[in-house]
């Protein structure tokens, strides 16, 4: 990634991660890949805030090079401890050895755990500064936003947040810039990165913003971690991450199924058919052909979940099983669900389904219905029947 002027003296010295496929342990797949985001302060002090991945850590320190020789950075920001923003650490403090590194108590903890370093190391808390010169670095902790150790970072004097992991997609593109791409896979992927790391954290971000809008301070630019930095209009992102955060839902209907010989999948698209004509938006998904984070994504705004599974060993399928463990971690709320599926000699998906709904405190907004063996005409018309009932249930009847 070239070295970005992203402001006078402030420079966007982080890297693309072009080839990245997936991300934390395999439980989200990054199809446009990724950026590792890293900002250079120039000042009477030099700041780095935040790093790189760690197979980064070369090509992120060229990248200061061309702007400074490391070895004259005073302060490394670390807003958070996770290997995507802190693996470099060692490697750039090997070049700067008297540098402080700051962040927040649990960062400290975090960071000697993950690396043992000796390195020089100020706790700050919300509130506290630092003063570089011309510009101050103030400092919010965020914690749980996404871990404990999280902080936002913010430059009063050129109202520039840079919040690390919140605000951010993962988004691979030589354009650094909001404005510069394009806007449909810009929001997508931001969607999809809220859905799949920080939907069970809505409450703590309501609280976040309702704290940083109380504290008055103005943004200019929202500099994230992770996709391109939002200059054109960044409180766009701000006022989708409030509504996600409420959990405020659309009349759209998600429905995922796992089937074995097929007839669970007939049912789906029978029901599909109800839902659609009684003219509500409906997405159908297949879990064992569909990556998970992308069903998660079409998930955020739907008001209605309906889930199908055949019965195996008196229970779900098990790729469906989880999928719907990974939901229920999420914690979605303001939904109503349903569930169906066919059985042979015993039926029990649709009943621990169910169990796993009211678990994750999703509300069940029918019965759920069952077929065995293969659905004849008339249960193949009580399948339009149930999708146009729940279809009643998601528009408020």
């Amino acid at each position: 990634m070239p070295v970005i002027k992203l402001l006078p003296d402030i420079y966007s010295v982080g890297v693309i991660d072009w080839n990245v496929r997936s991300f934390h342990g395999h439980t989200y797949t990054t199809k446009r890949g990724t950026t590792y985001n890293s900002y250079l302060i120039i000042d009477d002090k030099i700041a780095l805030v935040d790093t790189a991945y760690g197979p980064f850590a070369k090509e992120l320190i060229q990248n200061i090079s061309s702007v400074i020789p490391p070895e004259k950075i005073d302060y490394v920001i670390a807003n958070h401890v996770e290997t995507d923003h802190s693996g470099a650490l060692p490697e750039l403090m090997k070049l700067c050895p008297k540098a402080k590194v700051i962040g927040t108590e649990k960062c400290k903890e975090g960071l000697y755990k993950n690396y043992y370093g000796n390195w020089g190391f100020q706790i700050v808390k919300t509130g506290d500064k630092l003063n570089l010169g011309k510009r101050t670095l103030s400092f919010i902790e965020a914690p749980m936003i996404h871990w404990p150790d999280s902080m936002f970072t913010y430059c009063p004097e050129e109202e520039l947040l840079m919040p690390n992991d919140a605000f951010g997609q993962h988004l691979a593109t030589s354009e650094r810039f909001n404005d510069e791409v394009d806007q449909c896979a810009l929001m997508d992927e931001a969607a999809k990165y809220y859905a799949n790391i920080l939907w069970p954290l809505g409450a703590i971000i309501l609280k976040k913003i309702d704290e940083v809008v109380k504290m008055g301070i103005p943004i200019k630019i929202i500099a994230p971690s992770h996709g391109v930095i939002w200059r054109d209009d960044p409180m766009r992102i701000v006022n989708e991450y409030l509504k996600w955060a409420k959990n405020e839902t659309k009349p759209k209907v998600v429905v995922a199924y796992e089937s074995m010989w097929g007839s669970t999948e007939k049912m789906a698209k029978k029901i599909v058919d109800g839902i659609s004509d009684a003219g509500v938006s409906v997405k159908l998904f297949d879990v064992t052909q569909t990556d998970r984070t992308e069903v998660m994504k079409e998930m955020l705004e739907a008001k209605g979940f309906l889930f199908g599974s055949s019965t195996h060993d008196n229970d779900m399928l098990p790729t469906l099983a989880g999928f719907l463990e990974f939901l229920k971690g999420l914690k979605p709320k303001n939904r109503v669900a349903a569930c169906f599926g066919s059985y042979g000699w015993a039926g029990g998906a649709v009943k621990n389904i169910e169990g796993i709904m009211q678990e994750a405190g999703i509300d069940l907004a029918a019965q759920g219905y069952q077929v065995k063996y293969v659905p004849d005409e008339d249960e193949m018309k009580r399948c339009y029947e149930f999708g146009a009932e729940f279809a009643k249930k998601v528009q408020g009847g």
